[in-house]
């Protein structure tokens, strides 16, 4: 397996795959900030194709580039000789379509969702085997609206709109059972309780004791996405460890500030 890029989700997946014994590359531009990794056995790589396995699966989670920097990156994937690629994209894609499941097609909207799409169309295109992902906003330990309100800073989006989301661990179950899968094609990804940001927000400082009325907490209107992920959860035989955003975000709380759960009311 060779992991393209090591972010909030990648370096989950990659403990993940180590438990099962695979020969796991971690590909980086910054080797030297990944050593804790290295200890458990990752072998993490600069950019150079002659240090890595051809024939391998890629999970490919390196955003949209632009120009040189994007066909630097397409000629080094070539030069890998993939067998499988799974993709990391975004519901972004779908544009401005409030209602996504598996038979929604894509409509990119905005420079980044253009890229993201074109980025899809380039990996569609090759010799290669290829799983794209979709996933909703992605949050965990450390990301997400309850890692807004502890630093005293206003959640982006917080208003209205019903918004989809992941928690990044079961994002990363989803990718290891792609990567060992022979399922194709594109799929979104989201947990079964879509809500707005306000709701969230209005959740995570009752759980942490914070006035409601402070105006740190303002909202704004924004436009909502709900998405349906069920299906490829079904393909892939996986459940959700954390099916709503109180069990996710009660986990994300307690991994780095166990205090904080110990203090919910009921």
């Amino acid at each position: 397996m060779i992991l393209l890029g090591l972010g909030f989700t990648t370096t989950r997946l990659a403990c993940r795959l180590l438990i099962r014994d695979s020969h796991v590359y971690g590909v980086t531009r910054q080797p030297e900030r990944f050593r804790d990794l290295e200890s458990i056995g990752l072998r993490v790589s600069g950019f150079d194709a002659s240090h890595l396995p051809k024939d391998a699966t890629i999970v490919h989670t390196i955003p949209p580039l632009d120009g040189p920097e994007r066909d630097a990156l397409h000629r080094f994937i070539r030069e890998l000789q993939p067998r499988r690629i799974v993709y990391i994209s975004a519901t972004s894609v779908y544009g401005d379509q409030v209602e996504v499941d598996e038979n929604t097609p894509p409509r990119p909207s905005g420079e980044k969702s253009v890229a993201r799409f074109a980025e899809e169309g380039w990996l569609r295109s090759g010799p290669w085997r290829n799983l794209i992902v979709r996933p909703a906003a992605i949050y965990g330990p450390g990301r997400g609206v309850h890692e807004k309100i502890r630093e005293h800073k206003q959640p982006r989006g917080a208003g209205s709109g019903v918004v989809s989301r992941i928690h990044v661990d079961d994002l990363a179950a989803v990718l290891e059972a792609g990567v060992f899968s022979d399922l194709e094609g594109a799929w979104p990804l989201a947990d079964d309780h879509p809500s707005s940001s306000a709701e969230i927000t209005e959740f995570c400082l009752r759980l942490m004791r914070l006035e409601p009325g402070d105006k740190t907490w303002s909202t704004f209107p924004v436009a909502g996405r709900r998405v349906d992920g069920r299906k490829i959860r079904e393909l892939l035989s996986v459940d959700l460890l954390y099916p709503t955003y109180e069990s996710g975000i009660l986990q994300s709380l307690a991994c780095s500030h166990g205090t904080v759960v110990q203090r919910f009311p009921g």
